[in-house]
């Protein structure tokens, strides 16, 4: 009994609640016409007693009516109320087949088969209701027809036959409803549930959904809006897409929806739009567009927005800081080339007239060490800003080959030559050899001669006796390509296993008394490691402590044929006719320097010490080459080359500048030749270097090729 009180009882006892007034009516109507054969006290109690049964259940099903919880005693006074109403209509048709008369059958018969009509058409919602409302009456009116009178004139067969068979549809009818019913309620429960999990999902996700029609109204907003912007669902439905989209992203978000709306698909937007209290909020919305399944049109745009404010934090930051460190790298990049210009300027000054005066034969024995000490302490020093220099190109990525035919042998043997003064003043022997044949090849020959000097030099300054030996092997490594080895073995201090891993390492050094007592910054074997990786060797060591190492290095490289490069004399030997040179310099020291190198040559030198002096230099006088500075005050070598460039005279613009200067950085020397300069020199300058400039240059072709030398 129990299990039938449930809500589908509820949901009748709501319909009755509401459908009082026409059953109100119903009953005046039936009293009224039972007058016409019944006594009227009998239909006046009738009348009354089942408008107050219709009162009572007007307010025994308002609280389900109402959708409020029902208690037990609820759905009971409602079950008793059904019960008294619908045994008021069966005993007014009890009354009506007892009178005996075919016109009371008639009224009988029609009452009977309404109340089992209100049933089915109400009750077969709810078993217990079909039963009250149902199958009690019509059992009550097939027993009352076998017990009770028939009327003269009626009869009894028929009636109960066709009586039968009012039951019998409404029984069939009430199985349909059942069925019917059930299958109604689960459908609405798979929905139920379905919308459940979809509520759960959209009231819970970070993410905001919403559903907006083609004509740009929201349709729904998941609750997590507020979370978002601030708004409640109700809210931001209200808002128009100018009160919540940024203004600056306003026209590109409706240009996509309109876009989208008019040829469907989907799309992803990143834009802005504005909480509740006016704060820019970033948001990523992806738009998809849902199309009518019978007219396969578009109906509306799902949205589904994430805040992506942090992310799009993260990027600025990452953006800040990558700017920050451009500028880092910037700032770097400017100290280096200027602390290099500013030392080499300098230097080219100790440098050069140290080299000057060690080759005078007018000093005393003491003068003659003193320039000895002074050109060598400048040489180290020089060495130092180089592996600076080279060490911060090598890091920035700005270290560039420059592969040229070259003799190997003949380079091992020049870069001997070089510290064989020192060798012999240390007592040691100085060796260079071969292990068969040595061809030719193309390869950076200044960058291995840098090599191979770092690996002489700290042979000969580790080393007090004994002395060092050079070997170079080759051996084929493919088709026109063979494996170079050199091999640099000296009698030395040598190295611990235990230190050997680190010695390519920058600023470092075996250890730290091997530091003071011969110096170095611990960049040299760094530098020689990072340009033979570039060239795709490799380098490496092999030493005992107290027996010597043997530092060694091995490139790959084509063969070459034609090998050859002019060197000092070659160039001393072409600067036998007389020159008219145009010097601009602002520093007085390196003017006198470059008059004292070119002294012993025919060779006429007009001066110039800033950019604006050497363009009226050019235009009043006719020369053979330019030497030009670069950093000058008044107007610097870039723009002055510029501007002989555009000078009318053909000849200038055929004349032949090289930068001589302390910018000597990758993209500095790119500059010089950007501005129209033929070639670049660098300082210090040495007088091989500067007569192979000139020699170089002197002569030149109507429209010579852009280089660098030196």
């Amino acid at each position: 009994m129990l299990k039938l009180l449930d809500h589908r009882f509820d949901a009748f006892a709501g319909e009755t609640h509401e459908n009082l007034a026409p059953r109100a009516a119903v009953a005046l109507g039936a009293g009224a016409v039972a007058l016409l054969l019944l006594p009227w006290r009998f239909c006046a109690v009738w009348t009354v007693s089942t408008l107050a049964f219709e009162l009572w259940g007007w307010f025994a099903g308002r609280r389900q009516y109402l959708g409020r919880s029902v208690s037990l005693g609820d759905r009971f006074a409602f079950l008793a109320y059904l019960v008294s109403l619908i045994g008021s209509w069966f005993y007014l048709g009890m009354a009506f087949w007892l009178t005996g008369r075919t016109d009371g059958a008639v009224c009988a018969t029609i009452i009977w088969i309404s109340v089992i009509g209100f049933g089915q058409t109400f009750g077969s919602r709810t078993p217990l209701g079909f039963a009250i409302c149902g199958v009690a009456p019509a059992t009550g009116v097939l027993a009352l027809m076998l017990a009770g009178p028939a009327g003269p004139g009626l009869a009894r067969a028929p009636v109960m036959w066709l009586m039968t068979l009012a039951i019998g549809f409404a029984v069939a009818g009430a199985r349909q409803t059942f069925g019917a019913g059930r299958r109604l309620e689960d459908t609405q429960r798979r929905l139920s549930d379905s919308e459940a999990d979809y509520r759960v999902l959209a009231d819970n996700i970070a993410d905001v959904i919403g559903r907006l029609s083609v004509e740009g109204r929201w349709r729904y907003i998941s609750p997590s809006i507020e979370a978002t912007l601030g708004y409640t669902s109700e809210e931001f439905r209200a808002l128009q897409a100018r009160e919540f989209i940024h203004p600056d992203d306003l026209a590109a978000v409706l240009q996509l929806i309109a876009a989208l709306s008019g040829r469907g698909g989907s799309a992803t937007l990143e834009y802005r739009q504005l909480a509740k209290d006016g704060a820019p909020v970033w948001v990523e919305t992806s738009f998809t567009v849902v199309y009518d399944e019978v007219t396969a049109s578009p109906v509306e745009v799902i949205c589904l927005s994430r805040d992506i404010s942090a992310r799009k934090a993260l990027e600025h930051d990452l953006v800040e800081a990558l700017e920050r460190a451009e500028a880092a790298a910037s700032a770097k990049a400017d100290f280096m080339a200027n602390m290099t210009h500013e030392l080499r300027t300098p230097l080219n000054a100790i440098v050069g007239f140290a080299g000057v005066l060690k080759g005078s034969g007018d000093l005393t024995q003491r003068d003659a060490r003193h320039v000895g000490l002074i050109d060598d302490a400048s040489g180290a020093l020089l060495t130092v800003v180089n592996d600076v220099l080279d060490f911060s190109k090598l890091e920035s990525g700005a270290f560039e080959l420059d592969p040229q035919p070259l003799d190997p042998l003949g380079l091992a043997r020049s870069a001997a030559a070089l510290v064989e003064d020192q060798a012999r003043s240390q007592g040691l022997s100085l060796e260079v050899s071969t292990d068969g044949v040595i061809e030719p090849v193309s390869g950076d020959g200044p960058r291995l001669r840098q090599v191979l000097l770092n690996l002489l030099s700290n042979a000969l300054k580790f080393t007090s006796r004994g002395g060092v030996a050079l070997r170079l092997s080759q051996r084929p490594a493919g088709d026109g390509v063979v494996a170079l080895r050199i091999a640099v073995t000296d009698t030395g201090i040598g190295i611990s296993p235990a230190k050997q891993i680190a010695v390519f390492e920058r600023f470092n050094q075996a250890d730290a008394s091997v530091s003071r007592r011969f110096g170095g910054t611990g960049l040299g074997l760094a530098i020689c490691k990072r340009i033979v990786e570039l060239m795709g060797g490799t380098i490496g060591v092999q030493s005992r402590e107290g027996r010597g190492s043997t530092f060694w290095f091995e490139v790959v490289l084509p063969l070459a044929v034609g090998v050859g490069a002019p060197d000092a004399e070659c160039a001393a030997a072409e600067l036998d006719r007389p020159l008219r040179l145009l010097l601009v310099e602002d520093v007085a020291v390196n003017r006198e320097l470059v008059r004292v190198i070119l002294e012993g040559f025919d060779v006429e030198i007009d001066t110039a010490v800033n950019g604006a002096e050497a363009i009226d230099a050019v235009g009043r006088a006719t020369y053979d080459l330019v030497l030009m500075d670069v950093q000058m005050p008044v107007m610097d070598g870039l723009t002055a080359a510029a501007h002989i460039r555009a000078l009318p005279d053909p000849a200038a613009r055929r004349l032949p500048i090289v930068a001589m200067t302390a910018n000597v950085l990758p993209d500095q020397v790119q500059r010089c030749l950007d501005a129209g300069m033929n070639g670049h020199l660098g300082k210090p300058i040495s007088p091989a270097a500067l007569l192979e400039a000139i020699a170089a240059w002197s002569t030149p072709e109507p429209e010579p090729a852009l280089t660098r030398v030196g």
